[in-house]
């Protein structure tokens, strides 16, 4: 599943370059994670950076996009030939 980041963000900017997939930006007032590029880190990492990184924590699996480690390994690699 993809990851999301809570309003608990304090904006500390530490988690967008640790994306290796490019799914973190900044939104209106938070980062946002685009969960059609999200792969948890899936195809490049053993866990997913942004957890890694994040100081207040805030960056849990979204409920609502449910997905298998293989699923996870499929968008990776469509993501890799995209580009």
């Amino acid at each position: 599943m993809a990851l999301v980041i809570t309003d608990q963000c304090i904006n500390c900017d530490v988690c967008e370059p640790e994306c290796p997939n490019g799914a973190i930006s900044m939104g209106p007032e938070i980062y946002v994670i685009d969960p059609a590029r999200c792969t948890e880190c899936v195809g490049h990492f053993d866990a997913p950076q942004c957890q890694q990184v994040c100081p207040v924590e805030c960056i849990p699996p979204d409920p609502e996009r449910r997905e298998t480690r293989e699923q996870l390994m499929l968008k990776y690699e469509r993501l890799q030939r995209a580009g």
